[in-house]
């Protein structure tokens, strides 16, 4: 599943394609239905710009003064699930395989969502109904690259948990917008194991700085692509092979050169270092 860095490469090319654009009309796919609500309520909208929260994109909407049936204070809210992806294209352009969404725009483009294993989610809300209609989004924690994301915040949320160190990162409660890929590749980095469940200020701090530097480095690489990610140019993002713990299982670890173990921790596959990781 897309994890941060992807969902940002996603947004940075988004944002000056989308920003300013005018939703003229929707199209939808509503199933699985609960992932779609109220996507024709995009018509007749201005998106102001393509705003990020953890895995989410969030675009807030404005009514165009000239469209009295438009609604205002309203909210786009984009995930990509498993395997979602986005393409701009003609507005008269044949609708591909698996597209589950489409926004057609004022420059005679359309938004293209095309997601096959049907878990992403396209949703117009306004601000007070995100708990009831995408309450993931409404109980996410700090941003991990914005100064919300404090070490004292971060060893205090770890200590009140009994669950693994790993869980705790895949929770969103600690972190928004980390996942399987980016958990085992700070955890390697700050020699903590996925299994702890007791990890302490000094390496509480040293997995905070961790977190931080991957998810930095993923971004600057565009994401990492393994299969379904793409970005809306169509492009692979390039940090697959940087990768240092996850999906390399039996591999040499690159400190110390042991094989790196291998099991499934808080219900997914996770790799580590059995040597450096304590």
């Amino acid at each position: 599943m897309p994890e941060l860095p992807e969902v940002e490469s996603v947004r940075r090319q988004l944002q000056p394609e989308l920003s300013g654009r005018v939703v003229e009309r929707t199209w939808f796919d509503d199933h699985p239905a609960h992932r779609f609500h109220d996507v024709g309520a995009a018509a007749g909208n201005r998106i102001d710009r393509i705003d990020r929260r953890g895995k989410y994109l969030v675009c807030p909407l404005s009514a165009v003064p000239d469209d009295p049936t438009a609604a205002t204070g309203l909210l786009l809210v984009l995930h990509l699930g498993m395997t979602g992806s986005f393409r701009l294209v003609p507005d008269d352009a044949d609708r591909g395989h698996h597209v589950r969404a489409s926004l057609w725009l004022d420059d005679s483009r359309r938004l293209d969502f095309r997601d096959p294993r049907r878990f992403g989610r396209v949703t117009v809300t306004t601000r007070d109904r995100i708990a009831e209609l995408v309450p993931t989004l409404a109980a996410l924690g700090p941003e991990p690259l914005s100064d919300d994301f404090t070490v004292s915040g971060f060893a205090a949320g770890l200590a009140a948990t009994t669950a693994t160190v790993k869980a705790a990162l895949l929770s969103q409660r600690l972190v928004a917008g980390v996942g399987n890929i980016y958990a085992d590749e700070a955890l390697w980095r700050a020699r903590i194991d996925p299994r702890s469940r007791r990890v302490g200020r000094v390496r509480a701090k040293r997995l905070h700085d961790a977190v931080r530097a991957v998810l930095a480095e993923a971004i600057e690489r565009e994401g990492t692509t393994f299969r379904d990610y793409q970005m809306v140019n169509g492009e692979s993002g390039r940090n697959a092979p940087f990768l240092q713990a996850y999906g390399q299982a039996d591999l040499p670890c690159d400190r110390c050169g042991r094989p790196l173990a291998h099991a499934v921790v808080a219900g997914r596959g996770t790799t580590w270092c059995r040597t450096c990781q304590r």
